[in-house]
């Protein structure tokens, strides 16, 4: 049985209300099935959002670095009761373009010997360094960065070093913290 919608005049309405009895009956036919395509067509389907592409990337750094408050102001979190990571999170940062799909490892002594387990399948690496950081713990930044650059899995991919808290008066200049 073919359903079909049709367009009733005035003056057909007219003439049912006088009609009409408390026994009458009323035939309701339903839209086709490709007038009810067309319908959801139009209103909701100009088809799915375009795929963004997903990169997998590694955020590594010493503890206290600014590595969880860099995502998280990436994400549009706020700010307040931000914690050290211990062990690793994943975030997802969304951009209009991508999406990046950010491990943060932990960089606490006890964690940064487990760091090179989750590289695997990276494709670029953030290194976050506290630019006023003491000098020991830049040493200590300078060597990890070496040992992550010379890493088999890291050394062919691409790296954004962030020199952090550079608006703290103890912060170094971009060239005292460059590896040597």
């Amino acid at each position: 049985m073919k359903h079909s919608f049709h367009k009733v005049s005035w003056e057909e309405k007219e003439f049912r209300k006088k009609n009409e009895t408390e026994n009458s009956v009323y035939h309701v036919t339903r839209p086709s099935k490709s007038c009810l395509k067309e319908c959801f067509r139009a209103l909701c389907c100009k088809g799915p959002p375009p795929a963004r592409p997903e990169y997998d990337l590694v955020c590594i750094g010493l503890t206290g670095s600014g590595k969880t408050s860099l995502l998280s102001k990436l994400c549009s979190e706020s700010p307040d009761n931000i914690v050290s990571t211990t062990g690793f999170s994943i975030k997802a940062v969304p951009f209009q373009n991508a999406i990046l799909n950010v491990k943060e490892l932990g960089g606490a002594d006890n964690i940064r010997k487990y760091w090179s387990r989750y590289y695997q399948g990276s494709q670029g690496v953030i290194f976050v360094l506290d630019s006023a950081s003491s000098e020991d713990d830049l040493e200590t930044a300078r060597n990890e960065l070496h040992s992550a650059l010379q890493h088999p899995q890291l050394c062919t991919l691409p790296f954004l070093i962030l020199a952090n808290h550079q608006d703290k008066p103890a912060a170094r200049s971009v060239q005292e913290q460059l590896p040597r």
